[in-house]
């Protein structure tokens, strides 16, 4: 009789497919024919199942009390023998029942279970395992054979995983630890099992191993890495070992391990990690990696090809979670390299004392002075007829650009009698520069240095790449650095770079980010201006950050409130330099009105008028102000529709024509206007329809009219080119009663925002949209 494991005769018998006894035949009953015997073991070969760790189950249990030599007429016996049902858990030391009674009163030991095997009978078909314990035999019978396979090989697992637990627990000699530690990579690797926790535990052990053993010399670890590096490919190393790893990374930066191990697990870590917090020396790991790899001969080169290895070849880097992890790794270090020196100042200044300075207020002195000659204050008392003709010019000293400004007592109590505020900021004020805080010095050590440097030269290839530029700007927004390294000029010229891709970035969802996140907390546009604490240069950048800022930012009125309340200084010194962009600045502040204090318009016009380019602008500035004056003059009709296939310059041409004061209804349906129309749109004083069906009027021209146009009450958008982006800036439209947005691209989330932010909002129109 044949009890050996379809393959032939051949077949290599392992430990799981030795025979239970050497002679099973000796006890079949009488007239057995040979290959049919009661009992047969069987044994899995290579089907290529696979099969989820058991931890827990229910299974029936008997256990059968006996000499050895007589168990095989035991197991042909003809009597019914008695099973229990139980719930057993597989746990790290044994097998134990839910309901500790019967056969099972007492655990199961791995350290009893001598062996493990497969049994099948064949009169009554079960699927049963048989573990061989001192004195007897455990038989476990599942409900099918797949799960008997699934109890057979977690079984095994948990026996061979206790097993290396003891083994490993008390080393000897670190060959055979060495050999022990490879034939349990080997067995994880081989395991029909699939669970998570098949090559964590073996890591775990490792990891134990050498927590508890911290005199091994450097070529045993280099081997216990390589020994475990297989089991690392697709899983991350536990805690303990990531301090191991990191000690040696430490120790020997430029050992082959690093670069042939230590890469694929990085890279593993920072394509599928999802949260740093839950396991810290990952990152740690992670950042003694990248330092390892910038001590090596070529330094940077081979971080950057790191990095350029994690993005990929194509434009967009296929793993979300890279950059994320990246950051994560660069804010840690850099704050790692301040964090000494935070923990050494009790007493260290807040980020506003910073940028205020620390020096008394008698102390400070403006780093370039003005002087504004004034002319008579009784031409501040009488309306003139002209916007232009109520200042007089301004005189200033081309060598130093020094102006004075000499004030009337009897006028500058006029003026705030007449403004009933005296908050606004005098020009001397605006353009004190503040100095950086003098008080407060930093100074990091060589290694600090050296890590700050990595770290901030990666960040600054992070912003190169086109499509991490606007998830890095997303997660720089809310500055994520500390005080001090904000106040520390390496760090802030070094991190320039960033902030300038970000200002060059023509999409408004990197270059918003310049911006504080909210109300009363400094950004990038405030740290980089003059007189912010990082600022270096004589406002090049700030002024490439307003002009983009300002070339796309829909809250055009918004922006430049906050200038005129917290730059007016900075933008009127670069405007005296010649700064177009500023000059610029300067005129919308007059033409939207932003200022209504009489003096500090005063200021604005001469500083303008200071400067050839200036001086064109405001000229072009008071005839723009003629033009809309006429253009709003009461009177001209109620009703405008303009004939099929206008463009924006007919439109202009048309209302430059004479007064529409009284216009109240426009109709540009199936025109060619598009966005460009909204800035002669915004002059219409008394517009409450504006009827756009089937034109060309996109989500820039909705911006305009959000901020301009309040009063507007019927806005027809059918069939035009508008997107959630635009749609959502009506939400400040609260006067809007009739809106059809029919046929449009409007998301049914920015419908219901749309819906509870305009109360009058009774007439809608949605059909053809997502909405619908």
């Amino acid at each position: 009789m044949d009890f050996s494991a379809p393959g032939g005769p051949e077949h290599r018998q392992t430990e799981e497919s030795r025979p239970l006894l050497a002679d099973m035949s000796a006890a079949l009953p009488e007239g057995t024919k040979v290959g049919a015997g009661p009992c047969r073991r069987t044994l899995l070969h290579g089907s290529g199942m696979r099969y989820k760790l058991l931890q827990e189950g229910d299974i029936q249990v008997c256990v059968i009390r006996h000499p050895r030599t007589f168990l095989s007429k035991i197991l042909s016996s003809k009597y019914l023998r008695r099973w229990e049902p139980h719930h057993l858990s597989l746990a790290p030391q044994g097998l134990l029942s839910a309901t500790p009674t019967g056969y099972m009163e007492n655990s199961i030991s791995y350290s009893t279970i001598e062996d493990v095997q497969l049994l099948s009978w064949e009169n009554a078909p079960k699927y049963c395992l048989q573990l061989t314990v001192p004195g007897g035999t455990v038989l476990l019978q599942a409900a099918n054979s797949y799960l008997r396979d699934q109890w057979f090989h977690s079984l095994q697992w948990k026996k061979k995983i206790y097993k290396y637990k003891k083994v490993l627990s008390n080393p000897g000699r670190w060959e055979v630890v060495l050999k022990e530690i490879r034939t349990l990579v080997e067995m994880a690797l081989t395991s029909p099992l699939q669970d998570d926790s098949i090559h964590q535990a073996p890591l775990e052990i490792v990891s134990k191993l050498l927590s508890e053993n911290t005199n091994l010399t450097t070529q045993e670890h280099e081997n216990i890495i390589v020994a475990i590096a297989p089991l690392l490919e697709n899983n991350h190393p536990p805690p303990d070992l990531c301090e191991f790893f990191c000690k040696h990374c430490r120790e020997r930066p430029r050992s082959m391990v690093v670069i042939e191990v230590f890469t694929p697990v990085v890279q593993r870590i920072l394509k599928h990690n999802m949260d740093f917090g839950k396991c810290p020396r990952l990152r740690l790991f992670t950042q003694e990696y990248i330092l390892a790899l910038n001590e090596l001969n070529a330094g940077m080169e081979v971080v950057k090809k790191f990095i350029q290895s994690m993005h990929g070849p194509t434009a967009n880097c296929p793993h979300p979670r890279v950059l994320p992890n990246v950051v994560a790794v660069c804010l840690a270090a850099i704050y790692s390299c301040y964090e000494e020196f935070i923990n050494s100042r009790d007493n260290s200044p807040s980020l506003k004392e910073i940028r205020n300075g620390c020096q008394q207020q008698c102390d400070r002195k403006p780093n370039i002075p003005l002087r504004l000659l004034q002319s008579s204050p009784d031409l501040m008392s009488h309306e003139p007829a002209t916007t232009d003709s109520r200042f007089k010019s301004v005189i200033v000293t081309s060598s130093e650009i020094h102006v004075e400004l000499e004030r009337n007592n009897s006028a500058n109590q006029k003026m705030k009698a007449s403004t009933g505020n005296d908050s606004e900021p005098n020009l001397i004020d605006c353009l004190l520069v503040s100095p950086t805080c003098s008080a407060m010095t930093i100074e990091l050590s060589p290694q600090a240095e050296r890590v700050l440097a990595c770290y901030v030269e990666i960040l600054k290839m992070l912003s190169d790449y086109d499509d991490w530029r606007p998830a890095l700007a997303s997660l720089l927004q809310p500055i994520p650095f500390p005080k001090e390294a904000l106040a520390h000029e390496m760090f802030t010229k070094d991190l320039k770079y960033v902030i300038q891709r970000f200002a060059e970035d023509p999409r408004q969802e990197v270059h918003s980010c310049l911006l504080s996140v909210r109300a009363g907390k400094d950004g990038w546009f405030q740290l980089y201006s003059p007189g912010g604490v990082a600022c270096d240069d004589d406002g090049e950048l700030f002024a490439s950050m307003v002009h983009i800022l300002m070339g796309s930012c829909y809250k055009t009125k918004k922006f430049l409130l906050s200038l005129a309340e917290n730059k007016l200084g900075p933008c009127m010194l670069l405007a005296l330099r010649g700064n177009q962009t500023m000059v610029e600045i300067l005129c919308l502040m007059l033409e939207y009105n932003i200022t209504e204090n009489n003096d500090t318009q005063l200021q604005i016009i001469s500083t303008l008028e200071s400067t050839e380019v200036g001086k064109r602008m405001y000229e072009q500035l008071c005839d723009r102000q003629r033009e809309l004056k006429e253009l709003q003059r009461k009177g001209g009709p109620t009703r405008l529709t303009l004939p099929s296939k206008s463009t924006d310059s007919d439109l202009a041409r048309l209302l430059s024509s004479g007064s529409f004061g009284n216009l109240e209804n426009l109709s540009l349906a199936f025109t060619n206007v598009t966005s460009a129309c909204a800035e002669h749109l915004i002059k219409l004083p008394s517009l409450k329809q504006l009827n756009l069906w089937s034109t060309q009027f996109g989500d820039a021209g909705l911006r305009v009219l959000s901020e301009h146009l309040t009063a507007l009450q019927v806005l027809n958008l059918c069939e035009t080119p508008v997107t959630d982006v635009g749609l959502v800036a009506l939400s400040s439209m609260k006067s809007l009663c009739s809106l059809n947005m029919n046929s449009t691209k409007l998301s049914a989330d920015t419908y219901e925002d749309l819906k509870a932010k305009l109360p009058n909002l009774t007439d809608v129109d949605v059909r053809y949209t997502e909405a619908w």
